[in-house]
């Protein structure tokens, strides 16, 4: 599978970009039947077909479990980075009493 630059998408779900997927030629073949069956391009098939899987995925309890323990790792990872910024700028600075200090 490959990704390429976006182009503009007139169905209004922003911009398109191009996946190349590789697949046997039978399963190629099944999909041209089905297309032409359904009167539809075999990009409008394969669009379909991965717009419903991912509503089945986004359904399944076991992808919600664990997409909410993914989020709960982002964020333990998201404060531990803002932790350490504060403690490199805030070391950084001088603070209010030591400058004070400094000029007595």
């Amino acid at each position: 599978m490959s990704e390429s630059r976006s182009t503009a998408n007139a169905t209004g779900y922003g911009p398109i970009k191009t996946l190349a997927v590789r697949i046997n030629e039978s399963t190629r073949a099944q999909l041209d039947i089905i297309a032409q069956l359904n009167d539809r391009t075999v990009t409008d098939e394969i669009r379909m077909a991965l717009e419903a899987w991912i509503e089945k995925t986004k359904a399944d309890p076991a992808t919600l479990q664990r997409a909410e323990a993914i989020r709960e790792e982002i964020e333990r990872e998201a404060a531990t980075k803002r932790e350490a910024i504060a403690a490199i700028f805030n070391e950084a600075k001088p603070t209010t009493r030591s400058q004070s200090t400094a000029k007595r």
